[in-house]
């Protein structure tokens, strides 16, 4: 719904923006991340998702005020390219000046001196390299390892002119220092070859400060797809035996990661230190003389996992839009159709109007607030808490569909339903009162139109909004169809059953969005990750193998069983 329900809202998004003062300078990270994920999608294949990441980026630049009017101009122009591109390729080139483009924009609106800059980090570098140095000269592996540590922490919180400026001799240096932790890992330290290795690292930082591009480009095109298919590699060694060959594997992982990580950085920042941490580790514990296959095998296997957990971040299918609207929109066509036909039968006919005049009114406030809840979404999940906003409204949504599952299994009975409109029709004759005869119908419709937007708000942002939208047509098609039909077919079709259908479907959509909705949290480190070997990621489902997301599940089924056994109980 945040795409779609948003250019509804862009009118009042504007107005508010030039109501208020300017509080604070414009963040561009959800911009750089929505071109993360349309590049990380479109090497994957993934062509509805890329898309979607593009109209996300779409989305966030519309709400972009600047005065540098010809480099905004720029980006306009090379996002329509990427929107438009025709070939994977033409893509990916698109989106890389894409962001140059934004990044060039960046700069303009907030100069930056960049030979400054490398000064600045030099001098930060200087007492740090002696500092390692000193300990090399020392020859003490453990005075050399807490060197390490102090110029690994130092360099993390430093680094980011060296990736802004340039990411050739960015990854050349993450490589260089990746290398120098597996040699002081080994099992007999090469104090020679780590002299070497950090000469090597050293000239590079130099190289960078002098304004030097040195570095050797890694070509390729990678992804995440890489990184499982290097581990997948590097596991199948060990499970042979080969472990001089798993380590190779898991250093070519290494010389690849500086263009990957970013994906993963973006989206799981826990995982993204820990790959960094371990995987030199594990190149140099493979190399020792007592290889402890088991822990090294678990290692690898939970990295794989939780790769293919971001690589399988689900996203939402034309069928589960449609299924929400139609659920909804079947149960208030149902109601009116009710009213209508108790109306025939009482020969009241002229009071048909105000049932309709009741959902217009209801069709339309639905459409009101649609507008109001888009707004309040957009001003809330700005920037990092935007995956929050995502994870916690599709909980609700699943719990209201859960809620609204019980509900319907009460009137999942020819007795139940019947009870239920004669209570509300009767309510409404008795009192004579045109306003309550359209209140039902408006209050039906409202009440539908309102779970629906809930339960799309928990959905749509993971949707393409072409996507999301084509969903929304399919199910008003099938309506007005099934409308058709029920009008005519009128007291012939027993309508309960229709409710047991739509039961048991709104319960397995509820399945995917707790998994989906707990998965995101996990991505955002709000809740636990904890990895369930052997079992593999269902996307379409929303099934992710950790113990959390099962939890969340299998709570979901105890209360379909729960409610199960109490109807059959009441309909003993």
């Amino acid at each position: 719904m945040k795409h779609f329900l948003t250019r509804c809202s862009i009118v009042i998004a504007l107005v508010l923006t030039l109501a208020l003062p300017v509080q604070a300078a414009q963040s561009y990270s959800p911009l750089y991340i929505a071109i993360s994920d349309a590049l990380m999608n479109t090497k994957q294949d993934k062509e509805a998702e890329a898309k979607q990441a593009l109209e996300q980026f779409a989305t966030d630049w519309a709400m972009v005020s600047s005065e540098q009017k010809e480099a905004k101009a720029k980006v306009d122009e090379i996002l329509a390219q990427a929107t438009e591109a025709k070939s994977k390729d033409d893509r990916l080139e698109a989106l890389s000046a894409l962001s140059n483009a934004l990044r060039a924009l960046e700069k303009l609106e907030n100069p930056v001196d960049e030979a400054a800059q490398r000064a600045e980090f030099g001098q930060k570098m200087k007492p740090i390299l002696a500092d390692f140095e000193n300990a090399l000269a020392s020859g003490d592996v453990q005075a050399i390892d807490e060197a390490y540590k102090d110029f690994n922490l130092k360099w993390n919180k430093s680094e980011r002119p060296v990736r802004e400026q340039s990411i050739a001799m960015y990854g050349q240096i993450e490589t260089q220092m990746a290398f120098l932790r597996i040699s002081i890992s080994a099992e007999e330290p090469d104090i020679a070859l780590m002299k070497t290795q950090f000469a090597d690292l050293q000239q590079t930082i130099v190289d960078f400060v002098a304004g030097k591009e040195t570095a050797e480009a890694v070509e390729g095109d990678y992804s995440l797809a890489t990184l499982i298919a290097y581990i997948d590699e590097a596991l199948d060694y060990v499970d042979n035996g080969d472990y001089k060959a798993a380590s190779n594997k898991v250093r070519e992982f290494i010389t690849i990661w500086p263009r990957v990580e970013i994906e993963i950085s973006t989206r799981n920042g826990s995982l993204y230190t820990k790959i960094e941490s371990d995987m030199p580790i594990i190149a140099s514990d493979l190399l020792k003389s007592s290889v402890d296959q088991g822990a090294i095998t678990k290692k690898l296997n939970t990295f794989r996992t939780e790769i293919e957990l971001i690589q399988g971040d689900s996203d939402y299918t034309v069928w589960d839009a449609a299924l929400i609207l139609l659920r909804e929109g079947l149960e208030a066509l149902l109601i009116i159709l009710a009213l209508v036909s108790f109306l025939n039968k009482s020969g009241q006919k002229k009071m048909r109007k105000w049932i309709y005049i009741g959902a217009f009114v209801g069709v339309l406030l639905s459409a009101v607030a649609a507008v109001l809840m888009s707004t309040i979404l957009n001003s809330a999940t700005i920037d990092t808490n935007r995956e929050l906003m995502e994870g916690y409204v599709g909980l609700l949504a699943a719990a209201m569909m859960i809620g609204v599952g019980i509900w319907l299994h009460s009137k999942s009975s020819v007795v139940s339903w019947n009870r239920y409109i004669s209570k509300q029709m009767g309510n409404a004759i008795s009192s004579g009162s045109i306003f309550a005869m359209a209140a039902i119908s408006f209050l039906s419709v409202f009440r539908e139109g309102a779970e629906t937007l809930v339960f799309y708000a928990g959905i749509a942002p993971k949707m393409a909004t072409s996507q999301f939208i084509l969903g929304i047509v399919v199910a008003l098609i099938i309506l007005a169809v099934l409308a058709v039909v029920l009008f005519k077919a009128s007291g012939k079709i027993p309508i309960h059953k229709f409710f047991a259908v739509a039961t048991w479907l709104i319960y397995i959509l509820a399945f995917k969005i707790i998994g989906v909705s707990l998965h995101t949290l996990q991505l955002t480190n709000k809740i636990s990750t904890t990895i369930v070997d052997g079992l593999p990621v269902v996307s379409m489902i929303g099934f992710y193998p950790t113990v959390e997301t099962m939890i969340g599940q299998a709570i979901l089924l105890a209360l379909i069983g729960g409610a199960t056994i109490i109807y059959k109980k009441k309909q003993a």
